[in-house]
């Protein structure tokens, strides 16, 4: 249903999107363009050579490896040998109100019309991520996403999306349609940051015991590859015990493969439903019918195993909403090129910025 959607947008400047070029000087070519996904851990950049070309020469530099984004983007240039385009589109992992960029879950701080000059471009068009990859959303194949329980769900058409995803932090989006001409508009926010609500007495007590250590507890400070080890650690506390031997989402991961009743089974399986919860209360919000998506650097990696967590159960369990929540399916994008280079270099095509 979704196939050719068009998206638009009134007005010229956005929240959460920056668009630095030289006003005085013509609109630079559309084509080649540069693409990036800029997230707290890993920096993803692609190449588009044409409207109707594929993005290529996809590399994926580790943040930490470099001390600015430029010096990261720098570097992407070199190992494709090429020179920069003159236009460019990043998502980036962080809310964009204007050209001061100081990312929230990485030590980079820039100004978006200094790093377009550093780099020779003509355009750099800086988006918020979950912004670009909700751009991307009504362009996935099939195969580039799963269902996850939901087996009398249908997605209904020209109905809002909603798009959750856990990495470093929590992304949050989606899109709202126009009603007419099967136009949309995506969402900028930040959801990621609202006060995550217990259910279970597990939950309660997980949340009290970090509410100890950050005052407020948002859904990013449990519902992200830094929530998963405070979670573990919040358990070990519980129990008595520090849980100290465990420092990243790796490991916590590797813990619950090599012993399956362990306490990093137990994070799991709270931290999927944690999850549930929130794109449940994101599915109620927004009315999001038309299917929630679920993205971001950790599901994807879990497989199966998250098909047999709480996410499912938790995301329709809303009392007299049950039903409601129970035909709206939820997929985990499983597409190998990041999405969100594509939904960047849609919002360089698209007339709405």
């Amino acid at each position: 249903m979704h196939e050719k959607a068009v998206y638009a947008c009134r007005c010229k400047k956005s929240p959460h999107m920056f668009d630095s070029r030289d006003h005085a000087r013509p609109m630079p070519p559309p084509f080649p363009r540069w693409l990036g996904d800029i997230g707290g851990t890993n920096a993803r950049f692609g190449w588009q050579a044409s409207e109707d070309s594929a993005i290529t020469d996809v590399h994926v530099l580790p943040c930490a490896e470099y001390e600015s984004l430029h010096d990261a983007a720098s570097a992407y240039l070199k190992l494709i040998d090429r020179a920069a385009p003159p236009s460019a589109a990043f998502g980036i992992a962080n809310p964009v109100f204007g050209d001061a960029i100081a990312m929230t879950n990485h030590h980079w701080r820039f100004s978006i019309n200094d790093l377009r000059q550093q780099l020779g471009l003509e355009r750099l068009l800086l988006i918020n991520d979950f912004t670009a990859l909700a751009l991307a959303l009504t362009h996935l194949p099939a195969s580039a996403k799963r269902a996850v329980g939901g087996a009398d769900a249908v997605a209904a058409p020209d109905a809002a999306i909603g798009l959750i995803g856990p990495g470093t932090g929590l992304g949050v989006s989606g899109l709202l349609p126009l009603g007419y001409q099967n136009k949309w508009i995506p969402i900028s926010g930040e959801g990621g940051h609202v006060t995550l609500s217990a259910t279970t007495q597990a939950e309660f007590d997980a949340i009290k015991q970090l509410q100890k250590r950050y005052g407020h507890v948002s859904g990013e400070r449990i519902i992200s590859g830094t929530g998963l080890v405070d979670l573990y650690h919040a358990l070990g506390e519980l129990h008595g015990g520090t849980a100290r031997e465990i420092t990243t989402p790796a490991q916590v991961w590797e813990r619950a493969i090599a012993e399956p009743n362990s306490r990093a089974n137990e994070a799991i399986d709270l931290f999927c439903g944690f999850l549930g919860t929130a794109a449940g209360n994101l599915a109620l919000i927004l009315g999001a019918r038309g299917g929630i998506y679920i993205g971001g650097g950790i599901i994807p990696r879990m497989a199966e195993r998250f098909d047999q967590s709480p996410f499912r159960e938790r995301f329709e369990a809303k009392g007299r909403f049950k039903n409601y929540l129970k035909k709206i399916p939820t997929w985990v994008i499983t597409s190998p090129v990041s999405p969100a280079l594509q939904g960047a270099s849609q919002a360089l095509s698209l007339g709405i910025w």
